[in-house]
This record gives structure tokens, C-alpha cells and sequence, in this order.
């Protein structure tokens, strides 16, 4: 099963692409305000959603500011299922320590320089691994922390096949 042997790589990638698109600028950035605005001037509404910044917002640049105040427009249209994903990947990255961030960070540029055609295997192996029962992914985690780089990056290259048929079950002989 060595066709998921960069399974941890997409694990980061999944839990750490909304952050990512906070680190970058909003497009149209150029226009951003010039100055600050207080935390006092945000509505009500605004400060409950941007309430974990409450203590930096007046230390924030006025562009990171308004790209926050986007990400609060967008958040209040989430379902709630995806805004509970979205708390439990940020408490994922503020738990890592700065070694791991910077693992992650280069993990996902890893990823996006990735040719196409290796993405998409990727992310099919990661929405089949996904879909499988927690023991058999606990056996996959395991067999993939024991392998060398080389054996993952082999099974990368080289996925095995489609599994081979099961004979048939074998039936007591008539007597």
C-alpha cells in the first residue's frame, strides 16, 4: 500500500490550506486602506467573529486588517459543520510548534509544485484513505512511518495495480 506514502504530507495540506489563503494578500489588495481601523469602530457582529484577534487588531497593518474583515464576511456564510472544521484545523496549527509550521509550510509549496497528474493521485488517495475504516488507516499510518523516503517516493512512482481477485471460498467435498 505504498501509493499512500505521502498521506502525512496531504494531512497538512488539507488542514492547513485555509490558513495559507489568510497568510496571502485578498486580491484587489492594492486597494486597501491607508490607515488603521480601531478595534472600537468594528460593529458588534464583526468583533463576535474576529473576536480571537481582539488583543492584535490595533497592532495589525491596515491590509492584513481588511483581509480579516473579508475572511469574517465569508465565515458568517459557512454552515456550521465547515466553520467547526475550519476552529479545529486553526487549534491544529496554533498547537505546532514553529519547527513543525515551517515543515508544513514547505510541504504544501512541496505540493503545489507538484506536476497535475501527481496532485490529483494524491488527492484521490487521500479521499479514498478517508473513506476507510480507522483501523485499516491506523495500519496504513503505521506501515508508512516505517518506511524509508525511498520506498515512498517508489510507491509514488510505481501504485500497485487493482487488488487481485479472491478465489473462491473453498466448499466441503460432497460425499
Amino acid at each position: 500500500m505504498t501509493r499512500f506514502a505521502l498521506l502525512p504530507l496531504l494531512f497538512a495540506l488539507a488542514g492547513l490550506a485555509p490558513l495559507h489563503a489568510q497568510d496571502a494578500p485578498p486580491p484587489g489588495a492594492s486597494s486597501a486602506p491607508a490607515t488603521p481601523r480601531p478595534w472600537q469602530s468594528l460593529d458588534p457582529a464583526q468583533q463576535e467573529v474576529l473576536a480571537p484577534l481582539r488583543g492584535h487588531w490595533n497592532d495589525m497593518s491596515p491590509r492584513k486588517q481588511q483581509h480579516m474583515l473579508k475572511r469574517a464576511e465569508h465565515w458568517v456564510t459557512l454552515p456550521p459543520d465547515r466553520r467547526e472544521e475550519i476552529r479545529q484545523r486553526i487549534a491544529r496549527w496554533q498547537a505546532m510548534t514553529p519547527q513543525e509550521r515551517d515543515r508544513a509550510r514547505e510541504n504544501m509549496h512541496k505540493f503545489h509544485r507538484l506536476p497535475p497528474a501527481q496532485r490529483e493521485r494524491l488527492h484521490e488517495a487521500y479521499e479514498q484513505f478517508q473513506h476507510m475504516p480507522p483501523d485499516q488507516r491506523e495500519r496504513l499510518l503505521r506501515q508508512w512511518r516505517s518506511q524509508t523516503i525511498e520506498q515512498r517516493l517508489h510507491g509514488l512512482d510505481h501504485p500497485p495495480g487493482p487488488p487481485a481477485p479472491r478465489p473462491p471460498p473453498r466448499r466441503p467435498p460432497d460425499h
